[in-house]
């Protein structure tokens, strides 16, 4: 019978009622930050989704029948998709649950790229020594994975120069067409015109 089930006692971690947002280890050891997931008897929905190792698919059962099962196996029933119709629920330790959801979060964020912009600044009357040599540089930073953002400084009277420092940038695209892709074109602002140049995908 379902009311006359020993359940073991679970720890009270669900979202309770708590001024302070900690809870006491049902040891009585230590108070514990309430955690993000309401489990076993903090659970609401009437009627849930069973998932976990050892549960058959598609298990759907009422809220008394699935703690009992999680109770059996001497795990904890944790919602994982409270939104879901009806909400999903997992059987596991839920501590090591915690502690693989921790790890993936840093996998992820490890394998997150970095977006790194290198600058490369021109006047609008750049020679063709100088030029080379940035075109040198820029084509190893986008080599790196690294966006290029390429911008010509007018400074003064040198703004009416703006067409050159256009054409200029339009330039340095085409040269660098093999390993760029433009991403913004040439654009004034203030007293710069700005281009934005990205790797392109290696093959």
């Amino acid at each position: 019978m379902a009311g006359q089930f020993p359940f073991r006692p679970r720890p009270q971690m669900g979202q309770g009622n708590n001024q302070n947002n900690q809870q006491r280890d049902p040891r009585g050891r230590r108070p514990v930050v309430e955690n993000p997931h309401r489990i076993n008897d903090h659970i609401t929905a009437p009627t849930v989704r069973v998932v976990g190792e050892n549960v058959e698919p598609n298990l759907v059962l009422p809220i008394r029948e699935a703690l009992r099962l999680a109770d059996e196996m001497e795990l904890d029933l944790i919602e994982i998709s409270p939104k879901a119709d009806p909400p999903v629920c997992r059987i596991a330790d839920y501590q090591k649950f915690l502690y693989q959801q921790k790890k993936k979060q840093k996998e992820i964020k490890a394998k997150q790229v970095k977006v790194v912009i290198k600058e490369i600044r021109f006047g609008p009357q750049t020679d063709d020594h100088d030029y080379n040599f940035k075109l040198k540089h820029a084509e190893n930073f986008l080599k790196e994975g690294a966006k290029v953002k390429a911008y010509v400084f007018f400074r003064g009277r040198s703004i009416v120069f703006k067409e050159q420092g256009e054409i200029l940038l339009l330039r340095f695209a085409t040269d660098l067409e093999e390993f760029a892709k433009v991403e913004l074109m040439p654009k004034l602002d203030g007293k710069k015109m700005n281009m934005i140049l990205a790797p392109k995908p290696k093959k």
